[in-house]
């Protein structure tokens, strides 16, 4: 068998990824408008005459992109979740249900707001959440479930919006790593009462920071905007506020580097989508890894991270990750169980004065034993690059037994 790099042998890659983000003459060039206009912000101030503010048309070309009726700018996907909840009618003390397997910010959010997370368990073949586990952690005090879009692939929104209706609950899509995914032909984000985005400058539309919020129901649009904007309603005075709210706006410089991203959005999708195809059919019975399975009706899938697991026979992850990482494969092991995350009890502490733990078998295995993950920009690099990342997994593999 061929030598290991980590034990001397040749690594099967030693030249860089794709590197990210990606930028050039026209984020310059907006960049400059909004430095000249005199308009920074988005809220108030006059521009230049033939200035086009970019907040407003950022916001327009995100709702088409999504499907969406409205869009609102937020400075985070992180606060994205939490004007959501708020905006669809969740207050202090009241529940939604959340996968225990996503970025720390699902749960973070609601609890910024004292929205208790409950933590309902992944499917082992999608690590998406799985809708036959909502039911069980429905409570009286349950008012939403946020279903998130996790790597760019879209949750069973079809089963989960049968159970929002059933009970009455509001469905928020955390779709922070799925910019341009698509469920049955619709956009993420336009599906559930309210999606939620990240431009966090690792997603596959970034601006550094920044986020959005979509949603086709006015009324939540005109919550989410006036929280947004300190309590002042549309088209209401200045000093008018007539709701609770806080200062969360983006500014004219993100909006301007988002704007330009956005024309390459298509481009580099269709490549991550035909680099993950071609990474599908390179480890397909590969024994030693898994892939993931792909409901159909995922339509498009934005493949922020290219996910697969460990089959039993890898005997340790974290040791499959040194070797590959060595072969010069970015392997990552990816979440750890978000309901057994220190922080988040301790908060959910301190708004229930109760100590909740919530089983997830099957998210915590994944979590230790299986789930790996690349990130995107190692799909936007060449085709020989999906190649001898095949290549150096498949060396690894074998290393433990795999074919």
């Amino acid at each position: 068998m061929e030598k290991l790099a980590i034990d001397g042998g040749t690594p099967t890659r030693t030249t860089p990824f794709a590197s990210w983000p990606i930028a050039g003459e026209l984020e310059l060039e907006l960049l400059k408008e909004v430095l000249e206009s005199g308009k920074w912000g988005g809220a108030a101030g006059a521009a230049k005459a033939g200035y086009e503010p970019k907040l407003p048309a950022l916001e327009r070309k995100f709702a088409e992109l999504q499907d969406a009726a409205y869009a609102v700018s937020v400075v985070n996907g992180t606060v994205a979740i939490t004007v959501a909840l708020q905006a669809a009618g969740l207050k202090p003390g009241d529940e939604v249900i959340v996968p225990p397997y996503t970025f720390i910010a699902t749960a973070s959010a609601a609890l910024a707001f004292g929205i208790i997370p409950v933590f309902a368990d992944i499917e082992a073949d999608t690590l998406l959440i799985d809708p036959e586990k909502i039911e069980e952690r429905i409570t009286p005090r349950t008012k939403g479930i946020i279903a998130v879009h996790l790597a760019g692939a879209p949750a069973n929104m079809t089963r989960l919006q049968e159970i929002a209706d059933k009970h009455g609950l509001a469905l928020i899509e955390d779709a922070a790593q799925a910019v341009g995914a698509t469920w049955e032909g619709r956009g993420v984000g336009s599906i559930g009462d309210i999606g939620t985005f990240s431009l966090q400058s690792s997603k596959n539309l970034n601006a550094g920071e920044g986020g959005i919020l979509t949603t086709n129901n006015r009324d939540y649009w005109e919550n989410a905007w006036s929280i947004c904007n300190v309590g002042r309603i549309p088209d209401g005075g200045w000093y008018q506020h007539e709701r609770f709210g806080q200062n969360y706006r983006m500014t004219e410089f993100q909006a301007a580097i988002a704007l330009a991203q956005m024309t390459r959005l298509e481009e580099q999708m269709g490549r991550r989508e035909r680099h993950a195809a071609l990474l599908n059919e390179l480890l397909d019975g590969v024994k030693g890894i898994r892939l993931l399975r792909q409901d159909p009706r995922i339509t498009r899938h934005a493949y922020h991270l290219y996910m697969f697991k460990l089959d039993p026979i890898v005997t340790d992850k974290n040791e499959f990750i040194r070797r590959a990482n060595a072969e010069g494969v970015p392997l990552a092991s990816g979440y750890i169980p978000l309901n057994r995350n220190v922080s988040v009890i301790e908060t959910t502490r301190m708004w229930t004065g109760e100590d909740r733990i919530y089983e997830c078998p099957v998210c915590e295995s994944m979590c230790e034993k299986e789930a790996v993950w690349l990130s995107q920009n190692v799909l936007l690099s060449d085709e020989q690059a999906v190649r001898e990342v095949a290549d150096a997994l498949h060396k690894v593999s074998r290393s433990f037994g795999g074919s």
